[in-house]
């Protein structure tokens, strides 16, 4: 093949080759760069990221572990691999990491591997109060495969129900315990999730997909000291691939690494591994430390900038990179508020909350997170106007980006985004 056509290096080959695809990429970057991006679960790679997923160790087929592999030629993985191991090893002060997850929920999913059997018990957070698909969801497979129990909010507080917790662990003796879940904007107790744990005998799993990139930064506490296994996704707060890895406890490391492999997954993705080797030698900055403070102090000014408008935060506010938003004090579901948004270039999501009398298509609420404005530089002052620019377009918007109101929201959007552009030119 000649190198002008090696379309893999060269974006202006890709243009003349597949101009449908380069096309929808070129359209991708204006949208991340035209709109606000506040979805929790998201963020903006950076381009050293991006460079190791568009490598060429995309070419390599990998199945086992380095020094330990059913192919040749894995020299050069190998050491991608490994340097992406000692790295999330030293960056969350852990004895063992596995990096070849796909994804969060593929991590997840070697946690049930390693401990449980089909029929045995987990006990996590129910998903309409704040949990995850993959912690016992009846449309899941761990929902499917396993008993599961679910634990709950206190009413009063919003916050997780620890007595519930221990409760519930007592009378069903758990194989498995998890924290963590997808809309949980208060800090965990994982030294009482830890106690009780020991209590009852069971593992104690921390799903901190979404905000172990807080911990990277040591913006806030570490789960890795209370748990036996913790898995995570990379993209969200951390800020690299979209992919997932796990830490575990020395005498869990065997067990875990079976169940990624050969148990869950077969050939490792090798330009993501390096891509998370970037990742993690980036989380591991005095600069990413003082971002994830950042990321926490804007959700913080967003969360009480919205508040003052009438948009309640679940909880009384957030200790985290997320807000879960209460819309009925004014007269909007989650559903059109999130249409609203989307017309005026603010993208969030609808979201249940606690005790939500409507249902997860519709919800009573919103999510919204700070890890993307945030790198794109935005601080306390632009999270006073983007609360402002949420109100409005929620409740005097709507899902035509030709109303008066959406356009008016959307121009001012538009201003905000291009101050603090993402990937600027």
């Amino acid at each position: 093949m000649a190198d002008d056509t090696f379309y893999g290096s060269d974006f202006g080959a890709l243009q003349s080759f597949d101009p449908d695809i380069a096309g929808v990429l070129l359209s991708e970057l204006d949208r991340i760069r035209g709109g606000l991006q506040l979805i929790a679960s998201e963020n903006v790679s950076s381009p050293a990221v991006l460079t190791a997923l568009g490598s060429t160790l995309s070419n390599k087929y990998a199945e086992g572990y380095p020094g330990r592999r059913y192919y040749g030629g894995c020299a050069e993985v190998d050491k991608a691999e490994t340097i992406a191991i000692e790295r999330a090893k030293a960056l969350f002060g852990a004895d063992h990491a596995n990096v070849q997850a796909h994804s969060g929920a593929s991590a997840n999913q070697a946690v049930y591997g390693a401990f449980m059997a089909p029929g045995d018990t987990i006990l996590a957070m129910a998903l309409p109060m704040g949990g995850h698909l993959t912690h016992g969801t009846k449309v899941s497979f761990s929902g499917k495969w396993f008993n599961a129990v679910h634990y709950g909010v206190d009413k009063q507080t919003e916050d997780i129900d620890y007595d519930q917790v221990e409760a519930l662990a007592r009378e069903h003796r758990p194989k498995v315990i998890c924290a963590g879940g997808s809309a949980i904007p208060r800090l965990i107790d994982f030294e009482r999730f830890r106690a009780i744990a020991d209590e009852v005998g069971a593992i104690l799993w921390v799903d901190a997909a979404h905000f172990i990139g807080l911990v990277a930064g040591k913006a806030i506490p570490s789960p890795v000291p209370y748990a036996d296994v913790v898995t995570f996704t990379t993209h969200k707060v951390l800020r690299g691939p979209r992919s997932g890895a796990l830490v575990c406890k020395a005498e869990h490391a065997t067990a875990m690494d079976k169940a990624i492999f050969p148990m869950m997954q077969g050939g490792p993705q090798m330009h993501t591994i390096a891509a998370k080797a970037v990742n993690f030698k980036e989380a591991a900055t005095p600069e990413y430390a003082q971002y994830a403070k950042d990321v926490i102090a804007n959700s913080q000014q967003l969360a009480a900038s919205l508040l003052e408008v009438g948009i309640r935060p679940t909880t009384g506010g957030t200790d985290t990179h997320l807000s879960l938003l209460d819309l009925q004090g004014v007269g909007v579901t989650g559903k059109v508020a999130e249409e609203r948004a989307d017309a005026a270039g603010i993208v969030l999501n609808k979201n249940a909350i606690p005790f939500d009398p409507q249902k997860p298509n519709i919800a009573s609420g919103i999510r919204v997170g700070t890890p993307s404005v945030t790198t794109q530089g935005m601080g306390v002052e632009e999270m006073k106007q983007i609360a402002s620019l949420i109100h409005r377009a929620v409740t005097q918007g709507d899902a035509d980006p030709d109303h008066a109101t959406s356009k008016e929201v959307r121009a001012e959007v538009t201003d905000l985004v291009t101050r603090f552009p993402a990937y600027p030119r």
